[in-house]
C-alpha cells in the first residue's frame, strides 16, 4: 500500500471523529487540556484498534462478522442519536453533559471508528500487513480530533 493511499484512507476515516470533535468543542463551555487529551486519545486509540480487530476478523471470522457489523454500527448510532433526541425534548435547561467522559466517550469512540473495522477487514483480504496502517490511522484521527476541538472552541466563542 502506497503512502498517499494510506494517508487518504486515514484522513477519510478521521472525518467523523473530526466532526464529533468540532461539535464537542462548540458545546463545551470551557475547553481544557483534559478534554482535548481524553477525546483525542480515545478516538485515536479506537481508530487504531478497530482496523486490527477487523483484520483479525478477516483472517478468522469472516462469515460471522460480515453478517453483524452493520447492525452493531446501527445499534451504537441509534443509542447515541436516541439520547440526543431525548435530551432535545427536555423542557428545563438542558444539562450539557461532557462527551469526553464515561459511557458517552466510549460509545462515541466506537461509533466513530466502526468504519475502520471494515477497512481492517478489507486489508486482510488484500493481504496487507495491518500494523503500519493502524498506527497511521490512529495518529491522524488523534490529530484531527485535536484540531476539531480547538476549531470548535473558537467557533463556540463567537
Amino acid at each position: 500500500m502506497g503512502t498517499l493511499t494510506l494517508i487518504a484512507i486515514a484522513l477519510a476515516l478521521a472525518m467523523d471523529a473530526f466532526a464529533v470533535a468540532l461539535g464537542t468543542g462548540v458545546t463545551l463551555k470551557r475547553l481544557t487540556g483534559r478534554h482535548i487529551f481524553r477525546l483525542s486519545f480515545h478516538f485515536g486509540l479506537f481508530q487504531a484498534l478497530m482496523p486490527v480487530i477487523g483484520w483479525l476478523a478477516g483472517l478468522t471470522l469472516v462469515q460471522w462478522i460480515s453478517a453483524w457489523d452493520h447492525w452493531i454500527a446501527f445499534a451504537l448510532l441509534t443509542f447515541v442519536g436516541g439520547r440526543m433526541i431525548r435530551e432535545s425534548f427536555q423542557t428545563d435547561e438542558p444539562a450539557v453533559s461532557d462527551p469526553t467522559r464515561g459511557l458517552t466517550l466510549v460509545i462515541l469512540s466506537i461509533a466513530t471508528s466502526i468504519d475502520a473495522l471494515a477497512v481492517g477487514f478489507s486489508l486482510s483480504l488484500l493481504g496487507v500487513s495491518i500494523w503500519l496502517p493502524s498506527v497511521v490511522i490512529g495518529l491522524v484521527a488523534g490529530v484531527l480530533t485535536i484540531v476539531g476541538m480547538l476549531l470548535g472552541d473558537r467557533i463556540g466563542q463567537r
